[in-house]
């Protein structure tokens, strides 16, 4: 699936909410960025590994993003701001597509996937920080169901499925892989 392909699939199947939501204080909010770019005349999707000292979510694969600040007019803009931090993606060179229902993790946090499209190249500039690495992922690979792999899970006696994405030497797993397989079944549904 190309950038124009994707862009015409949203707009035959609009997202959930197209209107950015308001935010919340029941959980701790945050918005991550599904970045869809260019690589090689392939779709790919743009992740990162946090470092080993964060507090919250250490070596996990994640989408650039995080927590909503006061300065924050929604979560697209929260999404935005974070990759700029981030990775210096530049809020004027992403096509925001739509956003995807509230994710809630074990670990307190309610995260707003926001999907846009890079409209042109750049390079990447980590905050040390914050990003330990960046990579892509192509599409094409996420949409292959034997890709992803599902086991279930019991705490405190109730069943949650988890989610994990096998992808060279990364392992994508918890909210990542869950949203990753949100938008997987989104786009595969005619």
């Amino acid at each position: 699936m190309n950038l124009s392909e994707l862009r015409v699939r949203y707009n035959v199947h609009p997202l959930v909410e197209q209107a950015s939501l308001p935010i919340s204080t029941a959980l701790r909010q945050a918005a991550v960025l599904i970045a869809f770019t260019q690589v090689d005349n392939h779709t790919h999707v743009i992740l990162t590994r946090r470092p080993m000292h964060l507090r919250n979510h250490p070596g996990q694969v994640s989408f650039p993003g995080g927590k909503v600040e006061q300065c924050d007019l929604d979560i697209i803009a929260t999404a935005l701001r974070e990759a700029e931090e981030e990775i210096a993606l530049k809020v004027t060179n992403v096509e925001i597509l739509g956003q995807y229902p509230k994710y809630k993790t074990f670990t307190g946090f309610e995260i707003t996937p926001v999907l846009g499209i890079v409209k042109n190249s750049f390079v990447p500039v980590l905050d040390e920080e914050e990003v330990a690495d960046f990579f892509t992922v192509p599409l094409s690979f996420l949409l292959n169901q034997n890709n992803r792999l599902h086991y279930l899970h019991h705490r405190q006696g109730i069943p949650y499925t988890i989610h994990f994405i096998p992808f060279k030497q990364h392992i994508i797993w918890g909210a990542t892989a869950a949203i990753i397989e949100q938008l997987c079944q989104q786009l595969t549904h005619e």
